[in-house]
């Protein structure tokens, strides 16, 4: 039986959020140490990142369409959604916070969320794509239905983690079980095996993987609906399974007061046990980022409250320019982050 070979580096972009344009400075650094990996496994804000750069052949390129008048656009078009009030976010959050309970009941990712987000994210105007590096791209498969939302789960698993990527990836990922499964004794939601789909366009997937749990509506393509690459924003072994030589994010912990509780109660795990177990394992070079919403704090896209307006919205670059020196800003702190790692 033809065994498929695995790749030779990959390299984890995991999460980013908004800041996710430091993705593309250390990319540039790798390849200027002539590390350039043949693959990324991104998740979250990661996705997007890891798109350009599959997009582009240089990184020219890839820094000039981040910075475009196109990708500016697409952030100034979200909104906060209706659920955006300030007393019923406040007190949604508030109630995840008191309570103990793991994934109790099958959560509303329909329709409990803060910001509207565009259906398609902006697609680069692809001349010359980079043929250096594939992309897998993290995702969790809703295995429920809205008419099922409020329902006690009981033992029932709600999400799946799939991994939208190359034939050659999904034949290296057969019969994996994700490493999220066996998460807090495996009482989570999140079932055993990792699914693989190599079909799904890249922007779409992308799409999905930013699609995090009460910040934006869970992504629906094709008759299937998607949460965001938090499901397993740390895939060290999903990595492993992949390539030979893996590089890792060295990141901060996950906030005690609005992302534990989202995680626990929509998926069941402890965001920061799981980070721990994942610095545990062998990586063959971390890049420390773990300082980055401190070194990233100003002209950055944050959440604010508006008193006035009674809204929990999205604070903006004032200008074209402000929003090319927010990812300038970005950009450098990637590539320094990159060197650093080299340097150890």
């Amino acid at each position: 039986m033809h065994q498929e070979k695995k790749y030779t580096r990959c390299m984890v972009m995991a999460g980013g959020g908004f800041r996710f344009g430091y993705y593309l400075g250390i990319y540039a650094a790798m390849r200027q140490q002539n590390k350039t990996p043949d693959l990324l496994l991104a998740s979250c804000g990661g996705a997007i990142a890891a798109g350009i750069i599959q997009a582009f052949p240089d990184d020219a390129q890839r820094k000039a369409w981040i910075c475009s008048p196109d990708m500016y656009q697409f952030w100034l078009q979200m909104r906060s959604s209706q659920q955006a009030s300030i007393g019923r976010a406040l007190t949604a959050a508030l109630l995840r916070g008191l309570s103990t309970k793991s994934a109790y009941r099958i959560p509303d990712l329909f329709n409990d969320y803060l910001f509207e987000i565009p259906a398609e994210l902006p697609a680069p105007p692809i001349s010359c794509a980079n043929e250096e590096t594939d992309v897998a791209i993290i995702a969790g498969k809703l295995l429920f239905t809205e008419h099922e939302l409020g329902q006690l789960r009981g033992a029932r698993k709600l999400f799946a983690e799939i991994v939208f990527c190359t034939p050659r990836a999904a034949a290296l990922l057969a019969g994996m079980q994700s490493p999220m499964s066996a998460e807090e004794g495996g009482g989570n939601a999140i079932a055993q095996d990792v699914l693989t789909d190599v079909t799904m366009p890249l922007a779409q997937a992308a799409r999905a993987s930013v699609s995090d749990m009460f910040y934006f509506r869970c992504h629906s393509y094709q008759g299937s609906h998607y949460i965001g690459g938090v499901i397993d924003l740390f895939p060290i072994e999903i990595a492993n399974q992949l390539a030979e030589q893996v590089i890792m994010e060295l990141k901060g912990p996950y906030d005690k007061l609005f992302s534990i509780p989202a995680l626990r109660s929509v998926l069941g795990i402890n965001g920061n046990q799981r980070l721990q177990h994942v610095l545990q394992q062998h990586a063959d070079l971390w890049f420390d980022t773990s300082d980055m919403e401190r070194a990233l704090l100003e002209n950055q896209i944050v959440k604010k409250i508006a008193w006035q307006r009674n809204r929990i919205e999205l604070r903006m670059p004032s200008s074209y320019e402000a929003y090319v020196k927010m990812i300038e800003s970005q950009w450098e702190y990637g590539f320094q982050r990159g060197l650093s790692a080299f340097s150890r």
